[in-house]
């Protein structure tokens, strides 16, 4: 039948319309918003231009913690910790000539004649004081000599992404920041180039207490209390910053007894929204928010380059949302924000652009229908 219209090859007109309008609606719907908002009182937002103050403000307190320490304690004003073993000397009394004593978990030791002292926290030359003290009702300016054997107390804490994360003894009063992660066997390959420093003397003091009960004893990473980890906030040492700033230096930085280094993984970040491949992709060193959104095969059209959205866990189950524009980061206008595992990355669309990306899948669907069903067909 030469001429005619084969109904059964005809696409019913309503039909047509009906899968057209479903994929307008689709388009118009699906992540405008990038994902789901998070709200409600545990969320903060930071523009990125503010972004900055956070880092100059970890840098400030690194700059005053390096100026404290560089001019700061020898060996012998290390105090005495749980584990440490001292020897006490007292020539003129035949019972303390030649004692050893370890301090206890407690931080106390037990010595003839002075009886259970409290050791801890105390200098070589206090405890000297403390002993000759309680030993003058004995004998008239009593000679004493102190002298800590072996600084079992003398630890501190590398954790995360290092090649053998534990407990380390310092070697020296001088020990760096790069010398405990050299002897942690160096960062992991994938790691993000940064350094949790959590310091002894700004930690919490009762958290540290714990953590100083547990050192002498053990060496994993594992005994470190979770106590600590919650209660201090941590100084965020950007390595790629430092070598872009000069400030090298820091990283020379002197260890303390008690010190916590965090090094934390790569893990992934996830992208939602309006991008040619959504979905999780691992952290490299130095990824920064262009970059991911490259990785993710670039913006789609409908996207708002103006409003990028990287929601950050914090502490406390708080989130933080991150305002960047992506038009001002390729201007120069803005920092490039560098992200962290578990990051999660929305880019949401404009109304004026999303509405013409519409009209184009609608007519691109309309050809595509058409072609599949072979409209219209004569013979």
């Amino acid at each position: 039948m030469k001429g005619r219209w084969h109904m059964s090859n005809r696409v019913p007109y309503s039909g047509l319309m009906l899968a057209c309008l479903t994929c307008i609606a689709g388009c118009s719907t699906t992540n405008q918003s990038g994902g789901v908002e998070p709200n409600g009182p545990l969320t903060t937002i930071t523009p990125a231009a503010n972004f900055i103050v956070q880092k100059s403000t970890d840098l400030e307190r690194l700059q005053v913690l390096y100026q404290q320490r560089s001019s700061g304690l020898q060996a012998t004003d290390y105090p005495i910790g749980p584990g440490d073993i001292i020897d006490v000397s007292v020539p003129a009394m035949e019972e303390l000539k030649v004692q050893s004593v370890r301090v206890g978990g407690d931080g106390m030791i037990a010595l003839p004649f002075v009886g259970k002292l409290m050791a801890s926290g105390l200098t070589e030359e206090q405890l000297r004081g403390e002993i000759a003290g309680r030993l003058l009702k004995f004998m008239h300016e009593p000679r004493v000599i102190v002298f800590v054997k072996e600084h079992k107390n003398r630890q501190v804490a590398v954790l995360g992404s290092v090649t053998k994360p534990g407990v380390y003894s310092l070697r020296s009063e001088n020990d760096t920041i790069l010398d405990l992660l050299s002897q942690a066997g160096g960062i992991v390959a994938g790691a993000d180039p940064q350094i949790h420093l959590i310091p002894a003397e700004l930690a919490d003091k009762d958290a540290h207490k714990q953590f100083a009960s547990v050192l002498p004893v053990s060496t994993t990473a594992s005994s470190v209390p979770a106590m600590l980890l919650k209660k201090t906030e941590p100084i965020v040492i950007d390595l790629q910053e430092l070598a872009y700033g000069g400030f090298q230096e820091y990283l020379s930085l002197s260890v303390r007894p008690g010190d916590v280094l965090m090094i934390p993984g790569g893990g992934q970040i996830l992208v939602d929204g309006w991008v040619n491949k959504p979905g999780a992709y691992n952290v490299t060193p130095g990824l920064t928010v262009s970059g991911i959104v490259a990785a993710a095969g670039g913006l789609l059209y409908p996207a708002d380059a103006n409003s990028v959205k990287i929601i950050r866990n914090e502490r406390g189950g708080k989130k933080n949302i991150i305002q960047s524009d992506l038009e001002r980061i390729r201007n120069g206008q803005e920092p490039d924000i560098r992200l962290l595992g578990g990051d999660l990355v929305e880019i949401s669309a404009t109304n004026d652009k999303l509405a013409l990306y519409g009209l184009y899948r609608f007519f691109t669907t309309v050809v595509n229908v058409a072609v599949g069903a072979n409209i219209p067909m004569f013979r």
